[in-house]
């Protein structure tokens, strides 16, 4: 039988009766739009995550693009992000008139580095995108170092991060803003697209609520020129009853990641690096091998599926080509991105198939 990489179904069956009395609740009550499950929903996921206001929108992409609109981010203002990202976390700042100014990753965690965010700090620049890559939190404490000086704004991509925690406190509320995602194979996914802002800023919750809702300040009146960006009921009603299950699914997915580590010790890759003050929640689990496509070539023959995050740097995307950037410019991403590879990680993996994969991996790896 096929390992997938990620499994929906037994996720359901393990939640199904909740998940069915919630549907047909919300179909019931007729209100579809903004109903009283999204103002529940943000409730419960603004206290989950340590933040004062939480905004349901249409998806993670929306949340980006709201929440730095909602921070003033307009054309010709310049936002830092991570080359090793996926690309819908610099779209907004491309659809906003402003320009992604791209920095390198940390080669132990693919996450942003630091230390290179600062050499790329110009006048022009008004925010700053921290990518919780693969669940593991990104290094806040220094890029918020950087935004007091200059004046900047930090904005967590935590699209990949719902529930992880950066020394101590769970992300979503360490910056201005929180994007998240609510992607179906997200750790928290609802049955359809979906997303999130979360902040402590009244003012900047204010205004997402009235841009994600064609800019109304009433039933009547539109005060800006907004977007349609909500997030549905019936979404909405899902994670709610998804939101009681995370931590639960979280701590099934560090024990298949420590699995994984004890597993391939000895196996002939490298397995994800996890540093002192991250607590990950192992939204992927991502090994890197030099002989990447043949061991996913050989996995595939064994019955293993596994996944490609991300084969080509956003640098290199042709979407992005406006940019000007060019191969080597971003030396680890590009070398994370030639080696990279996602073995199957959801919380209802059972401790036999991760033996299959690991064995499989270890085999493979070392006939290359």
């Amino acid at each position: 039988m096929v390992i997938p990489l990620v499994d929906l179904r037994r996720q359901y069956r393990s939640i199904k009766d909740e998940i069915d009395t919630a549907l047909l609740e919300t179909v019931a009550s007729t209100h579809y739009v903004l109903g009283e499950e999204v103002a529940r929903f943000e409730e419960e996921f603004a206290e989950y995550c340590g933040a004062r206001h939480c905004v349901g929108v249409a998806s993670g992409t929306a949340a980006i693009g709201l929440a730095l609109e909602a921070l003033g981010v307009a054309e010709g203002d310049e936002v830092i992000a991570p080359a090793n990202t996926f690309i819908a976390t610099v779209l907004p700042v491309l659809r906003l008139g402003a320009q992604p100014v791209l920095v390198d990753c940390d080669e132990s965690t693919a996450t942003i580095d630091a230390e290179k965010v600062s050499a790329v700090v110009s006048p022009r620049t008004k925010a700053i995108l921290a990518v919780h890559l693969y669940g593991h939190p990104a290094d806040v404490e220094p890029l918020l170092e950087l935004c007091r000086e200059h004046g900047l704004a930090l904005v967590e991509d935590a699209c990949q991060a719902h529930g992880a925690r950066y020394k101590g406190r769970r992300v979503g509320g360490l910056g201005r803003a929180a994007a998240f995602s609510f992607y179906p194979s997200k750790n928290l996914g609802a049955y359809g697209d979906g997303g999130a802002v979360t902040t402590d800023d009244e003012e900047i919750a204010i205004r997402i609520r009235s841009l994600r809702n064609l800019g109304r300040a009433s039933a009547h009146t539109h005060v800006v020129e907004g977007w349609n960006e909500r997030l549905d009921t019936i979404q909405a009603a899902i994670l709610r009853v998804k939101l009681r299950h995370l931590d639960r699914w979280n701590d099934l997915r560090r024990l298949h990641a420590a699995a994984y580590d004890h597993a391939l010790t000895a196996a002939d890759v490298r397995t994800p690096h996890t540093t002192p003050w991250a607590e990950p929640v192992w939204h992927l689990y991502v090994v890197r091998s030099a002989a990447r496509d043949r061991l996913r070539s050989a996995l595939a023959d064994a019955g293993v599926e596994t996944g490609l995050h991300y084969p080509l740097p956003l640098h290199l995307q042709p979407a992005v080509a406006r940019l000007g950037y060019s191969r080597g410019d971003f030396p680890v991403a590009e070398a994370w991105a030639e080696e990279l590879l996602s073995l199957p990680m959801f919380p209802e993996l059972e401790p036999s198939e991760i033996e299959r994969v690991s064995t499989a991996v270890a085999t493979l790896a070392a006939a290359r």
